[in-house]
């Protein structure tokens, strides 16, 4: 069995405190294969019934990119209004995704009508497919953060608009839009919580005992 060190369990907790999601990046392109190497660890993350039901699309075409960002904007722009005018002034501040600046897009589906695992802990829980490819996202966030490579997660955005933009089978369920690239700066800290938008609660909030 492999045993990690507490140097190593120290680093670890640090890698974990320093992972953020990153939406200011320098416009650096990325080192040949970084994002196929990305994917490659997203790809030894667990999944149900060993199913794989992760889908990658990195998205190099300039049109398709520009319409993704066209789509984010439209997005915004609606979400906006769902505010006060006060949290809605302090909205439109946030800098909430780094879709022009990113060098690297990358698209993650779940196929939820893959073979793969033959329905193995599917049954009652069909929904395991899309937390299956959460985790293998959590996974390579990580391991791009130990590689000085920020991610940030798009999530302003219509999955319908999606679809049409990447041309995807049905089947596929939209799970995350990434932006990938080195971030400007670097903190501890998320950037919601700096700008005074939301203050992270501690575990003992969260926990309840039966």
């Amino acid at each position: 069995m492999v045993s990690f060190d507490e140097t190593f369990r120290r680093q670890l907790h640090e890698l974990f405190v320093w992972r953020r999601d990153v939406r200011r990046f320098r416009h650096d392109p990325l080192p040949s294969g970084a994002m196929e190497w990305l994917i490659e660890i997203a790809c030894l993350s667990p999944s149900v019934g060993l199913s794989q039901p992760w889908r990658f699309i990195i998205i190099e075409d300039k049109a398709r990119r520009s319409a993704v960002v066209e789509d984010f904007k439209t997005c915004n722009a609606d979400a906006l209004h769902s505010y006060s005018s006060e949290r809605g002034a302090q909205y439109t501040t946030l800098k909430l995704a780094g879709l022009e600046e990113a060098p690297g897009h990358l698209a993650v589906f779940a196929d939820k009508a893959s073979d793969l695992g033959h329905g193995l802990g599917r049954a009652t829980m069909p929904e395991t497919i899309e937390y299956s490819v959460a985790a293998a996202i959590c996974c390579m966030w990580l391991a791009a953060r130990a590689e000085g490579i920020g991610l940030g997660w798009v999530s302003i955005l219509n999955p319908d608009r999606i679809y049409e933009i990447l041309e995807v089978p049905e089947s596929w369920k939209f799970i995350g839009y990434l932006c990938v690239g080195y971030p400007q700066l670097e903190f501890d800290r998320p950037e919601l919580e700096r700008a005074n938008w939301e203050h992270r609660r501690t575990s003992k909030e969260f926990t309840i005992r039966r």
